[in-house]
């Protein structure tokens, strides 16, 4: 935390530096000290929030409807025999697709609405999640499988007690990655196609001429994601408190 604090605060020193010292022309990028103030201008302002809120709102839904679909097709297609193997083509055809490939989709159902932010989110997500989740029930141990089975385990017993708990933690680190590409999709549906939320500001910004409010409102989204991934990681550690790479314990 220490480091990151001491890299960041070293960062604003040479931005502000290179603009003072005209190695930087500041009609193009303000020192910083001009932008932390635009920045604490802007977050006394009540729209800032309501554009914040948006994001966030758009984020943390698409990133639910992502994640507890991906969990449920990747535990069925992990757990159905042949399953796996009749769906990879289509896997691998439609995981490559980059979301914003369906931003005209998106405009043209859904218009500069929530609905656009929710399906380029779900979509990038979603992947992300899926691809884990099926990694980590590959990963269940053949012998541990046979020996449920031989002791009579019903089928939603062996998924609870032992493809689960196996599962688990790949599927928190597909959680953390899909929470950092959600965040990033929910910006670029705001910027590119208008949704409402936090991209949106700053489009306005940029239009508006307004070169170091955009900028404010860029490092508060950046400030946002870090924020995101910290709090993923601290549910990734409680979840996985058991797990012998959250209690450092070494394998035996």
């Amino acid at each position: 935390m220490a480091y990151g604090a001491a890299g960041l605060g070293g960062f604003l020193i040479v931005l502000e530096a290179a603009v003072r010292s005209g190695l930087v022309d500041a009609r193009f990028l303000p020192p910083a000290s001009e932008i932390l103030r635009a920045l604490a201008a802007e977050l006394a302002t009540a729209e800032l929030w309501a554009a914040l809120a948006e994001t966030l709102w758009g984020w943390a839904l698409g990133l639910a409807i992502a994640f507890c679909a991906a969990v449920a097709a990747g535990m069925l297609i992990g757990v159905v025999p042949g399953l796996r193997a009749a769906t990879h083509s289509t896997i691998e055809f439609l995981r490559p697709i980059p979301s914003v490939a369906l931003i005209p989709l998106a405009t043209l159902l859904f218009g500069a609405s929530l609905g656009s932010t929710l399906l380029l989110v779900v979509y990038a997500s979603f992947w992300q999640v899926l691809i884990q989740v099926l990694y980590g029930v590959a990963d269940v141990d053949a012998v541990a499988h046979d020996t449920a089975r031989s002791y009579g385990l019903s089928a939603w017993s062996r998924i609870r007690h032992l493809v689960w708990p196996t599962a688990l933690p790949y599927v928190m680190t597909g959680l953390r990655l899909a929470a950092a590409v959600a965040f990033i999709l929910a910006i670029t549906a705001e910027l590119v196609i208008g949704s409402p939320g936090l991209g949106r500001s700053i489009q306005a910004a940029q239009s508006g001429g307004a070169v170091t409010t955009m900028y404010a409102l860029v490092v508060l989204a950046g400030l946002v994601g870090v924020a995101v991934n910290a709090g993923v990681r601290a549910v990734e550690r409680r979840v996985l408190a058991w797990h012998p790479s959250i209690r450092g314990e070494a394998p035996v």
